[in-house]
């Protein structure tokens, strides 16, 4: 895809800079960082969670820029936000957008950033659908998936001060745009199995406290189920992901019947039609 440069939205959205290749280091150093950290007894705060999420999603921006459609960023803003609101973090500042790349993915980064791509956006039926993907990946920033892989992929013999990281402001520091890096190194290699049905776990629930019908998520694991995972447009998500196959496996144990009374619950239709499908 020809690369488009990111529009006056996402100077607002973002703050830092693009990130380049130089800090694309291993998650080894980082990694190292956290556990330093944790070993201390404190963790990486919520404003620098904000801000390693915020380089992170520049990065993403890097290689895929917001598509220019400030109705289509506010609809999806207007759905991320209502969730976000049943959930046990409604006060991070919160930002959802939509990128330009054909390829099929959703993504998420530290400190409340979404994002959905058009690929994966156009394929979906309805604003139920929109709100069980989105939820997935308010999940993983719930439970702080990201973060947590960093230190878990890390080896105990490489070490960072952690001071660099969880006691300086400047967000222009060199350990700061190195955390930056190596997370962004993560959307390569994907999460853990785990944490991705965790995340479809707790979306359906999220969905489900917002007013939304649950099954919606499963509903797009159906189709995602149906695409050919030789398609290069979802060559990315089926190498980082589990099957759709095996999330609905799993989805369906989790979910049974005890969310059959929510199935009944909202599912936009027509308001998402009109907001993504406009003639």
């Amino acid at each position: 895809m020809k690369r488009i440069t990111p529009w006056i939205l996402a100077a607002v959205l973002l703050s830092l800079p693009l990130s380049g290749s130089g800090f694309q280091l291993n998650l080894n150093k980082i990694g190292g960082i956290l556990q330093k950290a944790r070993q201390a007894g404190s963790e990486v705060s919520t404003a620098q969670e904000e801000r390693i999420g915020a380089g992170i999603a520049a990065n993403l921006l890097g290689a895929a820029p917001l598509v220019r459609d400030p109705a289509l960023q506010r609809y999806v803003n207007d759905v991320g936000r209502w969730l976000t609101l049943h959930t046990s973090r409604p006060d991070l500042p919160w930002r959802f957008g939509v990128l330009d790349t054909g390829d099929i993915n959703a993504f998420a980064a530290p400190g409340g950033y979404v994002f959905i791509t058009r690929g994966l956006l156009l394929r979906l039926h309805s604003e139920a659908e929109l709100a069980g993907v989105l939820a997935h990946e308010i999940a993983h920033v719930l439970k702080k998936h990201h973060l947590r892989a960093i230190e878990k992929n890390a080896r105990m013999g490489i070490l960072a001060d952690v001071l660099h990281v969880a006691a300086q402001d400047n967000r222009h520091n060199e350990s700061l745009q190195k955390v930056i890096g190596a997370g962004t190194e993560l959307y390569a290699r994907g999460l853990d199995k785990d944490d991705e049905y965790q995340a479809d776990r707790m979306g359906v629930v999220i969905a489900a406290r917002a007013g939304y019908d649950p099954f919606a998520l499963p509903a797009v694991l159906q189709t995602l189920e149906k695409i050919n995972p030789h398609d290069s447009a979802f060559a990315l998500m089926f190498k980082t992901h589990p099957t759709a196959e095996n999330r609905l496996r799993a989805l369906n144990a989790t979910m049974g019947e005890r969310l059959d009374r929510y199935g009944r619950q909202t599912e936009g239709a027509a308001r998402f039609v009109r907001h993504v499908h406009p003639r």
